[in-house]
């Protein structure tokens, strides 16, 4: 008894033609001939599938999903690790505008995970922030919202958005040049 050929039946022959005709349909069809795992596959036609749809690239950040996946998170993952990527994984991303992420610089002291930052705000507060100016801004486009707007965030929280922004905007002298980067990336930039 012959066993299955990558599930697509017993026979080699008509296996290599089902293959074949797969492969004409959608050349990744077979992640793992391609080097890659299926949910790779997955999350990268998440973040192809976000970003036709009008989504920014700086807007994909931690939280966003697409179907059920936290397609933000994941590309965070890929642009820290990005060298361990193969160079297909690297070009197909390159195509859609992701680098790899800046080296961190080192610190003397090792941050508590929801440490106060030197603004006076904690770290999980300014992250709540950028999730929701970023949902924000993939509903709305490029405009800021006004002083008065609440975002609605996933988890079910409400975010005094135009209020959070507007006291960034206050202690941009303070903030961790992390914190002026994730904003810029989201388009705000203030002088300092």
């Amino acid at each position: 008894m012959r066993s299955r050929v990558d599930g697509l039946g017993k026979n080699p022959d008509r296996a290599k033609r089902r293959a074949a005709a797969l492969a004409a349909i959608d050349p990744d069809w077979n992640p793992g001939a391609l080097g890659w795992t299926v949910d790779w596959q997955r999350q990268y036609t998440g973040l192809k599938n976000l970003l036709g749809g009008g989504a920014r690239l700086t807007a994909v950040v931690p939280g966003v999903t697409w179907h059920g996946e936290d397609i933000g998170r994941w590309l965070a993952t890929q642009r820290r690790d990005y060298r361990r990527l193969s160079n297909e994984q690297q070009q197909r991303l390159s195509v859609l505008g992701v680098k790899p992420a800046r080296a961190a610089r080192a610190r003397k002291a090792a941050a508590e995970p929801d440490a106060t930052t030197t603004s006076g705000q904690s770290a999980e507060a300014f992250r709540n922030g950028v999730q929701a100016l970023a949902q924000y801004l993939e509903r709305e486009g490029d405009s800021l919202p006004g002083r008065s707007h609440v975002e609605h965030l996933p988890d079910g929280t409400e975010h005094r958005t135009g209020v959070w922004i507007a006291n960034q905007k206050q202690r941009r002298d303070r903030l961790h040049p992390d914190q002026l980067e994730a904003l810029a990336n989201l388009g705000i930039h203030w002088e300092q």
